[in-house]
């Protein structure tokens, strides 16, 4: 192949094996591109390890604002949340990544796109569906689906073999990926389910036995839905998400440990440390409880349950994201106030909230005296309510009647006289 190769790249283990795989399969020119999606990570370093890997040209993006804005802001505001537990961190930017790697081939000139996802996860998926959406005509080489390697520990020893620097042990071998919003562990010890994951395995929050004994406080500022001010304090939004995370961190708040439903077909488990994601979910829904009507949160928690699907499928660029969107933007247009939250031993708890968009009337909701509600109302509004359960319960009770007006001799029923 005489071609340009796009590489998803990291620094990881994986992409680390591969952008110097590629090379000796291939031939190719081999771009590599590492997104920014704030991990822990020293840049630099993983742009000079690309170079001596076997990389010809190293792109590093700083895509935290958009992410946090264009991706997870959205999110948020849908309430999306998969299997009432995993936070979407993950899949939020792997369209966002994808969808970089597009504009780099085509920067480039390039035709291939390479990742490093494994066959059997979702990520394949959104990678893969993301830039078919934004161009089919690139193709996509996927290593794990082709190569000879059956494992990471397959990879380590390629790595040694290879003079390839790694952080990976065979004894420390999680599979971690990290972003603004959370960090997630798959592998290792954590593939047996009765296994409790160990206290060594947290980097965003300490372990809910090591967080301080006191509660901590926090009031949040919402406008139409999204999160703009700590205790009073304007923030962007990179700056809003980790002063966030850093909070949630030391009291041990959004730390998960799941079996989920991989789209492929199989159960993963997985460890998601979400500190600061944690807290605005939280935070976000206390206010649209304080806004909305009955029927609209009814409705709004049935599109939370799709929109999460469609994040963790990979569906970002559908027009089904388009129309859930512009149904939870007009949904979130009164979604301004504060939030306080408690943050205690790994809990997030909302303690007050406050709107001028709040539907709490005082003056209805009293226990005390008030001059708006006739409590008299209440008994035309039962009757009218509960009249199908009358009904059927009239019906139930002349069926009852009918059955005692016949009697049973020798298996045969006679009518009574």
């Amino acid at each position: 192949m005489s071609d340009k190769i796009v590489l998803a790249y990291s620094g990881g283990l994986d992409t680390s094996i591969i952008l110097t795989w590629l090379k000796e399969k291939y031939s190719a020119e081999i771009i590599a591109v590492c997104c920014d999606a704030g991990q822990d990570d020293d840049f630099a370093a993983v742009e000079a390890k690309a170079y001596k890997t076997g990389a010809s040209k190293s792109y590093v993006i700083d895509m935290r604002e958009e992410f946090v804005t264009d991706y997870i802001w959205p999110t948020l505001k849908a309430g999306a949340i998969y299997e009432n537990d995993y936070l979407l961190g993950t899949s939020m930017a792997r369209p966002l990544m994808a969808k970089k790697l597009v504009e780099i081939a085509w920067k480039e000139g390039a035709t291939y796109i390479a990742h490093g996802c494994t066959g059997k996860g979702n990520d394949q998926v959104r990678f893969e569906s993301t830039i078919r959406a934004l161009d089919p005509e690139l193709k996509i080489i996927a290593p794990w689906r082709i190569w000879d390697f059956k494992s990471r520990e397959d990879l380590i020893d390629y790595a040694a073999a290879h003079d390839i620097p790694i952080d990976q042990t065979k004894a420390k071998i999680y599979s971690r990926d990290q972003n603004l919003w959370h960090i997630s562990h798959e592998g290792g010890n954590l593939e047996d389910t009765w296994a409790e994951h160990l206290d060594d395995l947290h980097v965003m929050s300490v372990p809910i036995e090591k967080a301080p004994d006191k509660p901590v406080f926090v009031e949040i500022d919402f406008e139409a839905g999204i999160p703009v001010a700590i205790d009073g304090e304007k923030l962007g939004p990179v700056e809003l998400l980790e002063k966030l995370n850093k909070l949630g961190g030391e009291n041990g708040v959004g730390t998960i440990d799941i079996v989920e439903n991989r789209l492929v077909g199989m159960k993963s488990r997985g460890v998601y440390e979400t500190p600061g994601g944690t807290i605005l979910m939280k935070a976000h829904y206390a206010l649209e409880k304080l806004i909305h009507d009955r029927e609209t949160i009814a409705f709004k928690n049935l599109v939370a349950q799709k929109y999460a699907q469609m994040v963790y499928d990979g569906q970002w660029f559908t027009p089904l994201h388009e129309a859930l969107d512009a149904f939870v933007d007009i949904t979130s247009k009164n979604v301004t106030g504060t939030v306080r939250m408690e943050l205690y031993k790994g809990n997030a708890l909302p303690t007050a909230t406050k709107s001028d968009y709040s539907l709490f009337n005082v003056e209805f909701a009293t226990f005390g005296a008030d001059e708006v509600y006739n409590q008299k109302d209440a008994e035309g509004f039962i009757n009218l309510f509960s009249l199908p359960m009358k009904i059927r319960a009239i019906q139930e009770s002349k069926q009852k009647q009918q059955v005692k007006n016949y009697e049973t001799l020798d298996g045969k029923i006679y009518k009574r006289d």
